[in-house]
């Protein structure tokens, strides 16, 4: 049952910040939706929020493989449960690939047609990146090399996942309620966007890169749904945010948490509480059943008792 509540819930939230994002994405290319970076970004920031809050209660609503490796490491998710996290991911990413498609899928072919893009060549990315991201961002004037788009991603993928620990850490006393947490993890996603996005479009999210980009090589676009040189995207869009992310692990668990303890020693962080296995815990539920009971015995008893007494001193008067 667990098994299936966790992938059931990093599919649906994967799935839904995806739709919302990419589809935030098409919106401003096929329709002139936006009048700019920021509108796109807070899209994706409130995908992001609305699938946490989907699916916060399913599973750990990571709905993202780096995000999912960095709890890992940190020993605040079991180590293997990590794969099926991850296949989660790329499955609901990868769905709502086909959903955007069927959906936009004639709005599209009317915006090659009307701009003489041939599907699959290279005048194909100005569609393909609604799917996937690609660097130097198409149409903007950055210049950024391989190695600066690693840069970026890993950058921006740090900031977001160390924000996550922040914004979760029982020690953080200036973190805000649980409930509003995922607000602000979605306005993390949008600052981060805005700040990288110019350079790479803001991958930041293997799953969300990797499974749209794969569906869009099979609907047609082939090799142009990928760099010039596919490894690039490799590279860039899942190696990078997996290290910046594993960076942003290693930084609060030995700098950042052991210093938020140290400032509080009442903070229970860091400290992980013993449960007994299954078995166990069932027998211990059954002891607490029986005293439970007989308690409920001895006071229906007293009870009997007391009104016995009751009749006889009444029975003398």
């Amino acid at each position: 049952m667990r098994l299936t509540r966790e992938v059931l819930g990093e599919a649906m939230g994967t799935f839904v910040l995806t739709l919302f994002g990419c589809g935030s994405v098409a919106g401003a290319v096929l329709f002139d939706s936006y009048s700019g970076l920021f509108q796109i970004a807070i899209a994706w920031g409130i995908g992001v929020t609305l699938a946490i809050y989907l699916t916060r209660h399913l599973s750990c609503a990571h709905l993202n493989p780096a995000v999912s490796l960095a709890m890992a490491m940190s020993g605040r998710m079991a180590r293997d449960r990590l794969p099926r996290y991850v296949a989660a991911q790329f499955a609901g990413a990868f769905a709502a690939a086909l959903v955007l498609y069927a959906l936009f899928g004639p709005s599209i072919g009317a915006y090659e047609a009307s701009h003489g893009i041939v599907r699959g060549t290279a005048e194909s990315i100005a569609t393909a990146k609604m799917f996937g991201e690609f660097f130097p961002a198409p149409g903007g004037a950055a210049v950024v090399s391989l190695g600066g788009a690693m840069f970026a991603e890993g950058l921006g993928t740090f900031l977001l996942v160390l924000m996550i620990f922040a914004l979760t850490e029982g020690c953080n006393v200036g973190r805000p309620d649980n409930a509003l947490a995922p607000v602000f993890i979605g306005l993390t996603v949008a600052s981060v966007i805005c700040l990288v996005a110019p350079l790479t479009q803001a991958g930041l999210n293997p799953a969300r890169d990797f499974a749209p980009r794969l569906a869009a090589c099979v609907l047609g676009w082939g090799r142009a749904a990928f760099p010039a040189r596919p490894a690039d995207a490799v590279w860039v869009y899942v190696a990078a945010p997996l290290l910046g992310a594993a960076a942003a692990s290693l930084t609060f668990t030995r700098v950042v948490e052991p210093r938020m303890r140290g400032s509080d020693p009442s903070c229970s962080c860091g400290k992980r509480i013993p449960v007994p296995p299954l078995p166990e815990q069932q027998r211990i539920v059954r002891i607490l059943d029986e005293a439970f009971a007989g308690i409920a015995t001895a006071k229906a008893n007293a009870e009997k008792n007391l009104q016995n007494a009751r009749a006889i001193f009444e029975s003398h008067l």
